[in-house]
């Protein structure tokens, strides 16, 4: 039997939507997908001089938590200490700006400009 992958296709299809949005919205792509033991961060994009690392939360059901409130405080240890890996891996620490954006979607029909949460967090 094979086991339903219906939840990555549509995560798939809303980190594509999102690199859309923000790409229309001035920023450009770095990276999707960048994983490494620490995790995963799914897009990194270029805002002017700052790198942004973005986390992309898909919620089809918001019975149980909305999609911003998913990114909870262990998730952000987690983006926090996969985003370092990547700097260090990039020779950029202490070299450019960044921050931690959310796109929060209770749906994967479209962006508004209300599901982009910049500065989500501090690292």
């Amino acid at each position: 039997m094979m086991k339903n992958n219906d939840h990555l296709i549509s995560g798939q299809k809303a980190e594509d939507l999102a690199e859309s949005f923000l790409r229309s919205q001035g920023l450009s792509s770095l990276l999707k997908n960048f994983r490494c033991k620490l995790g995963e961060i799914d897009l990194i994009m270029r805002d002017k001089d700052a790198i942004v690392f973005v986390e992309v939360r898909l919620r089809t059901n918001s019975f149980f938590t909305q999609a911003a409130e998913s990114v909870n405080f262990r998730k952000q240890r987690k983006l926090i200490n996969t985003a370092r890996f990547y700097l260090q891996q990039a020779g950029l620490v202490d070299k450019v700006a960044c921050r931690f954006d959310v796109i929060a979607m209770q749906n994967n029909i479209a962006i508004k400009s209300s599901d982009w949460i910049q500065n989500a967090f501090d690292a």
